[in-house]
């Protein structure tokens, strides 16, 4: 072998380099990544964590909560545990409390608990509400205007009569032999009449009184007595107007309307400070060309008076 021959030449080391692959240079920076415009993003919310109740201290042992049955001491007005009132008991309605009490809470009321929803009021309630409570509130005031009168009637009504006699009378027709007094002597078979027939519309006796007087009841007898079977003999009064006056002169009318019956019959007559009663004679039953109207006896009744009253 010719050592010559073993030297490679240059033509030699050319073929082999132009045997080998390129290879990249790894140490070459990567190409920038492109940058385009991106939404910002929405965070997302944390989830909620389950927390377990703490361990209850062994000491409380006390009544239970009614709400969460959590024991508490019995110092405690609130649930250690809820926060909620001792006092109270879930689903049972609360004690309803007098009208008078309820309407100072009118329109500040307790405030709904969460996840409850308030009653509404519509306009016509509102109205509806003010309306009653303004008729409450005038019949309060009322009653305190009237509380006199009130007492006044409450005693009429319990109180014993007794009968007054008026101290004088006057008519404005009399028959003879039967005078106006005649009605006021307590003898039911005495009597007093006009002296005129028919009916005797706008005929009138009047009694009279010194001292203003308080008059509760009267009692009126029809006819000549109190006999049933002389009913027929005269006319007898049906309707009369009493006309009261009054300390002050005031005059009051008031219509008495009397039945076809034998005996006295009563009828209310409250009325305070009288001095004369004027009865006006309207209409009457059997009324004839032969008969007059006729009357026994009107009685006046007042309350009883006492030391102390």
């Amino acid at each position: 072998m010719n050592p010559a021959s073993a030297t490679p030449g240059p033509d030699a080391s050319a073929r082999a380099r132009a045997l080998l692959v390129p290879v990249a240079d790894q140490r070459a920076a990567a190409p920038a990544p492109e940058v385009v415009p991106v939404l910002p993003g929405v965070p997302a919310a944390a989830r909620p964590r389950v927390q377990a109740p703490s361990a209850e201290p062994a000491d409380d042992t006390g009544p239970p909560c009614p709400w969460c049955e959590v024991g508490n001491r019995p110092d405690r007005h609130f649930c250690r545990r809820c926060g909620m009132s001792l006092a109270e008991r879930p689903g049972v309605p609360a004690a309803r409390r007098p009208w008078w009490r309820r309407m100072w809470d009118f329109g500040h009321g307790p405030a709904p608990w969460a996840g409850e929803r308030p009653r509404l009021r519509r306009g016509i309630g509102r109205i509806f509400t003010w309306v009653v409570y303004g008729l409450a509130l005038g019949l309060v005031i009322y009653a305190a205007l009237n509380v006199g009168t009130a007492w006044n009637a409450a005693r009429d009504h319990f109180a014993k009569r007794v009968q007054v006699t008026p101290d004088s009378t006057t008519a404005s027709r009399t028959f003879a032999g039967h005078p106006p007094k005649m009605l006021f002597d307590k003898i039911n078979n005495s009597w007093w009449g006009p002296g005129v027939s028919q009916s005797a519309d706008g005929e009138w006796i009047e009694a009279r009184f010194q001292e203003p007087t308080r008059l509760l009841d009267i009692l009126v007898t029809s006819g000549i007595s109190t006999k049933a079977s002389d009913l027929t003999e005269a006319a007898l009064p049906h309707r009369m107007d009493a006309v009261i006056t009054t300390a002050d002169g005031k005059k009051t009318t008031r219509p008495i309307s009397l039945d076809q019956v034998s005996g006295p019959q009563q009828r209310k007559f409250r009325a305070q400070n009288v001095v004369s009663v004027r009865f006006v004679i309207r209409s009457a039953f059997n009324a004839g060309v032969d008969k007059q109207v006729s009357i026994a006896e009107i009685e006046f009744f007042t309350r009883v008076t006492s030391s102390g009253t």
